[in-house]
């Protein structure tokens, strides 16, 4: 079997309504923008479909370099493709997540031919996963509770906020919120990476004293080092590596560090599926958890196949509150089970996919 063409297919996207945003200094929900499907198809006419939000940036970067190596290639040596990818990254260093659309297309079609869902592949670990409530940003305290009391009543076991960014602010939230849902709801926090050494400190003390499961990505992540002077001083556990553009290879140097207690993976990070088993792997010989950022089909692949791996992430980006359509009145996914990914609903509408959903905006 061979790949026969590499194409882009782009969609107009209108503007998230209404808008939401994210912390003090980070753009929220986007304007009307134009998103992307990378189409792999094969002699045997199998077809490996992976969304992109920023398609004409896919589409760039596919024309320039990914058709010509991709053309010909035999789509199941994935493995040989992902480093292959990696190869032409060292020329650009174009976007990770335009390597993850390739490896997620062609875990699509490897799917397709085995006739399994994407986590039977891998290995099912398990068929359903609780979903956490991951908010936007809004804009009191009191809302927050409000909306935290909606996530309850939807069936959510579990909420994480994205607050201002603001150090004092947030340690006041998090500790109000605490308060307000008593011990035995789990709560974490993710800082979008607002912070500096100092302020991040100050955080992580309030969250500690408040029992939040995770401090996730408090500063950028360039700096290991201050990642570790961090880890020194604060007691909540850490989730970080996000968005560190190495993959595994990032992630190990954190690891390694004594810096984290848990690691992000996900395809949109991570470059794809292998990727992001990859650096879940990694920590799994850590005895650490490697917890999947955002959701869609791709993610719930990962969740339904990782050991390691604790929730789904569902973002909560409006009040009134409702539940994204793959979580349910209990606040479980459940596993895919048609072959490859599962994405033909969303790109049979009209022949082409419906509006992207919040999760590529995570």
């Amino acid at each position: 079997m061979k790949i026969t063409s590499v194409d882009v297919v782009l969609c107009e996207e209108p503007a998230r309504t209404p808008a939401f945003r994210w912390r003090d200094g980070l753009p929220g929900s986007e304007p009307a923008t134009t998103s992307g499907w990378l189409v792999l198809t094969t002699d045997e006419g199998v077809r490996g479909f992976a969304p992109c939000r920023r398609g004409p940036i896919l589409a760039d970067v596919v024309e320039r370099r990914i058709r010509p190596e991709l053309l010909g290639a035999d789509p199941l040596a994935r493995e040989w493709l992902w480093h292959r990818m990696w190869e032409l990254d060292r020329i650009e260093e174009f976007p990770i997540y335009v390597q993850g659309a390739v490896d997620d297309a062609l875990w699509d079609i490897a799917g397709k031919v085995a006739n399994l869902p994407v986590h039977a592949l891998i290995g099912t670990y398990r068929t359903s996963i609780p979903a956490y409530a991951s908010t936007v940003t809004f804009d009191s305290i009191a809302e927050y509770l409000d909306v935290a009391d909606q996530c309850l009543e939807l069936g959510f076991p579990a909420i994480k906020l994205h607050a201002w960014g603001d150090a004092k602010r947030d340690a006041a939230l998090a500790a109000a919120l605490r308060a307000h849902v008593g011990d035995d709801v789990p709560l974490m926090y993710d800082g979008s990476a607002g912070f500096d050494l100092a302020d991040a400190i100050h955080l992580g003390r309030a969250l500690g004293d408040a029992g939040y499961a995770w401090y996730e990505e408090p500063m950028r992540e360039f700096s290991i080092t201050a990642y570790r002077r961090l880890r020194e001083r604060v007691d909540v556990p850490l989730l970080v590596a996000e968005t560190s553009d190495g993959a595994h290879m990032n992630t190990a140097d954190f690891i390694a560090a004594g810096c984290v207690d848990a690691v992000r993976t996900g395809t949109y990070f991570r470059a794809g599926i292998t990727g992001s088993l990859r650096t879940a792997h990694l920590a799994d010989a850590y005895l650490m958890r490697a917890e999947v950022h955002g959701g869609g089909p791709a993610n719930i692949h990962l969740c339904m196949a990782l050991p390691n791996t604790t929730y789904y992430e569902c973002l909560v980006d409006a009040n009134p509150t409702t539940r994204s359509p793959e979580v349910d009145a209990h606040g479980m996914v459940h596993a895919i089970d048609l072959p490859g990914m599962g994405h033909e609903a969303d790109w049979a509408h009209n022949g082409a996919p419906r509006e992207l959903r919040p999760w590529l905006r995570l």
